[in-house]
């Protein structure tokens, strides 16, 4: 993993659908109506339901998995979220909207024997659109 620094993968496309929005607000008690009222949604600049920007940084694993032929760590047994050093929501995604994930590679460290870091630059972007929907640097660590 550390000779793929630098590297960039592209997942395929995945449709946001006002279904999964609205399992989203329900999941986290996020009920506001620019997410699941599409009447009242429809009257703001966004023209309809928006996804919440959280749901959209949470596709990170659907995104990665939907990367064709993505690099695999050999014996890894599992992988967790550490955090991450920013995120910014950059354009609201549309109820409908397909987006995908370009994941860059940016550090593969190990911390200490079989427990390794890896930092990735996460864009999601929206088909059709010029600017991203997010922006992050995520950082998650390993197993093996």
């Amino acid at each position: 993993m550390k000779d793929r620094v630098g590297t960039e993968t592209v997942s395929d496309w995945v449709e946001v659908t006002q279904a999964m929005i609205d399992r989203f607000a329900e999941a986290t008690g996020d009920h506001q109506f620019i997410h699941i009222d599409p009447v009242a949604a429809a009257q703001t600049p966004f023209g309809g339901t928006i996804a919440h920007g959280f749901l959209t940084l949470s596709l990170m694993p659907l995104l990665s998995s939907k990367v064709p032929d993505a690099p695999q760590i050999e014996g890894a047994r599992m992988g967790v979220n550490y955090g991450g050093n920013k995120v910014r929501f950059l354009t609201p995604v549309r109820s409908g909207s397909r987006v995908r994930g370009r994941f860059t590679l940016l550090a593969f460290d190990e911390k200490r024997p079989g427990q390794f870091q890896q930092t990735t630059n996460f864009v999601v972007e929206i088909e059709g659109q010029d600017k991203p929907a997010l922006i992050a640097e995520w950082i998650s660590q390993i197993f093996v």
